[in-house]
């Protein structure tokens, strides 16, 4: 379990107490697709969850505690792939991000959590720790492919994955667009070319 995925709403609970959390963080979903962001209210969360609202108050304090939440549950489960070669990581890894973000919920959730960071900095520290801990555990790709020769010694395995997620990002808060099995192939492709390349090796300035 990450820090990330115990902040706002506290470590990872068992029982009823797991199944109410469950049923919030849905709402929270269901919620985003309906009305996106600018609708999402602590008053509805708690009708459609049929959790009190006293409840929602006391474990997440606001609506972007329980966006940052729902964020890190949703990114934890994304799989980290292990084809045995980098550029296949890279591509199951790539495609499995766009299938997560194809949802539009999930593409109103990064954009609701991102806002809710330039207000909160309660928002902002999570936010900061779902990206942090997901490079990481996926750098963990980059320095196997290290280690069979694929890419220079000096490569920098959380710089890799970092430029591998930037065009997502991009094209969802900038651009505004979906996300497409296009973007998946060309990031992956990208990222690769320059990984063989060594343009993400280590700063020996830091």
């Amino acid at each position: 379990m990450t820090s990330a995925q115990q902040s706002p709403g506290g470590s990872r609970p068992g029982g009823r107490t797991a199944r109410t959390r469950q049923a919030v963080l849905d709402a929270v979903f269901q919620e985003l697709g309906q009305g996106g962001f600018a609708a999402l209210s602590m008053e509805g969360i708690a009708q459609r969850s049929g959790v009190h609202l006293a409840t929602l108050y006391r474990r997440w304090r606001c609506v972007e505690g329980l966006v940052c939440e729902l964020l890190a549950d949703l990114s934890a489960g994304v799989p980290l792939p292990d084809t045995g070669t980098l550029p296949g990581d890279l591509r199951v890894l790539a495609r499995s991000v766009a299938g997560l973000y194809a949802d539009e919920r999930m593409r109103s959730l990064i954009a609701a959590v991102v806002s809710a960071a330039a207000r909160d900095p309660q928002a902002a520290t999570v936010l900061r720790d779902v990206f942090d801990d997901r490079l990481k555990l996926a750098a963990d790709l980059v320095r196997r492919a290290v280690e069979r020769g694929e890419l220079p010694a000096d490569t920098d395995p959380e710089a890799v994955m970092a430029a591998l997620g930037a065009p997502f990002y991009y094209r969802i808060l900038i651009a505004r667009r979906p996300v497409d099995p296009a973007l998946a192939e060309s990031a992956a492709t990208a990222v690769w070319a320059a990984a063989r390349a060594g343009a993400y090796a280590h700063d020996d300035g830091r």
